[in-house]
């Protein structure tokens, strides 16, 4: 008899707790142990998202007011343990390693040898990177930037791993020299959206800031999954939840997360094993369905409103606002009418009565947030989704 299939099979067992909870802390312990942090250096896990300390580099999610000890979530944990490392790559492991042989590890495997102790170089001849003192690997540098036509030849990257801190003194350096060629993993994961937005809304940023969600009664997640992404924001949602606002999840994937989340902050749901329920409805478009989901949204808007306003109700559509903000209007909504149900259908691998439903919770919502992620700006139709979608918000004001 064959033994029961492991992971290391392929064989993906089961998962039927709520997302955090216990798991959460286990894994905050592995990743600890993993990367071998040593004793003193537990307590910076103390410091992080508190006013003085740092900013934790796992997400850009926002803080209210510190009234915890533990602001942090287990991806937070895995940045700052990957920091605090005690494992050290030396130049003595770079002599036993040639580059080719390196470039045959994953990106994973390479980190899991640890940091670097001193500057290196990379030596050609040899396949090797070898150790400099800092004062020539500084004049290095130096020596590629002075020869460059123009200070605008250059590009200088930053992780989201880098520190606030790290981040403002580089860009003060970067600026300095005379440019501000600044690609980092911003631009990588939301250029969609900051090159999309200006468009329509005419900023490349989104609008929306964290006290909004206090008096949000619908919230709208496209294409993200907070619990692996920035589980923080679980806590937000969590409470919006408990307040009793809509929240619908729109993504191929049905994330545990926007299931249901045992939250490691309250005690209560630790210890008694219960969860609070996060999304209370569940959309999920075809990869890349995005764009003709949200234009079936607002064609069904408009469809909506001509009923309300045959039975004498109000206006679904924000008149005012698309009248005094907003240009293009007529010729959107000519467009929309004469789109094609069975295309839109087809191509958003929905049905028209989940488009119906989508369209009725954002209809009936007063304070509405949408809110999205990688999932609608990692693709080829990134920048008229975000688009279309930020249309669809402007028609309700």
């Amino acid at each position: 008899m064959s033994s029961k299939p492991t992971p290391e099979d392929g064989y993906i067992a089961p998962y039927t707790h709520p997302a955090a909870g216990w798991g959460a802390l286990k894994y905050v312990a592995i990743n600890l142990v993993k990367e071998k942090v040593a004793g003193g250096k537990y307590v910076t896990l103390f410091r992080q998202n508190q006013p003085d300390g740092f900013d934790c580099p796992g997400c850009a999610w926002p803080d209210r007011e510190h009234g915890s000890t533990f602001e942090f979530c287990e991806n937070g944990v895995k940045a700052v343990a990957a920091e605090a490392t005690s494992k050290r790559v030396t130049p003595e492991f770079f002599a036993e390693n040639a580059v080719t042989s390196l470039l045959k590890q994953t990106d994973y495997e390479l980190e899991q040898h640890g940091r670097l102790t001193h500057p290196m170089v990379y030596d050609a001849v040899a396949d090797r990177y070898v150790a400099i003192d800092w004062d020539e690997a500084f004049a290095l540098i130096a020596r590629h930037l002075r020869a460059l036509d123009t200070p605008d030849q250059a590009a200088f990257y930053t992780s989201g791993r880098a520190s606030n801190e790290a981040a403002f003194l580089y860009q003060l350096f970067v600026r300095a020299y005379g440019t501000n060629n600044f690609p980092d993993c911003s631009n990588m994961c939301h250029e969609a959206t900051s090159r999309g937005m200006p468009v329509t809304v005419g900023v490349g940023k989104a609008t929306v800031v964290l006290d909004d969600f206090e008096h949000a009664d619908t919230i709208l997640i496209f294409g993200h999954n907070a619990a692996t992404n920035h589980p923080r924001m679980l806590g937000e949602l969590r409470e919006c939840a408990r307040r009793g606002t809509m929240i619908v999840s729109i993504n191929p994937l049905r994330e545990r997360g926007m299931e249901r989340f045992t939250s490691p902050q309250h005690a209560s749901e630790m210890i008694t094993g219960s969860s609070t329920k996060i999304a209370s409805m569940f959309v999920q478009p075809q990869l890349g369905g995005d764009f003709a989901l949200i234009k079936g949204m607002a064609k069904r808007l408009i469809e909506m409103d001509d009923a309300a306003r045959e039975r004498g109700e109000p206006s679904l559509i924000d008149e005012y606002f698309v009248r005094r903000h907003t240009h293009g209007y007529d010729a959107f909504v000519a467009d929309l009418r004469a789109e094609n149900w069975a295309d839109i259908v087809e191509q958003s691998g929905t049905t028209f009565e989940e488009i119906d439903a989508l369209t009725g919770v954002y209809a009936r919502g007063k304070n509405v947030i949408a809110c999205w992620g990688m999932g609608l700006t990692q693709h080829k139709n990134s920048v008229p989704t975000i688009q279309i979608l930020t249309n669809l918000m402007m028609m309700r004001g």
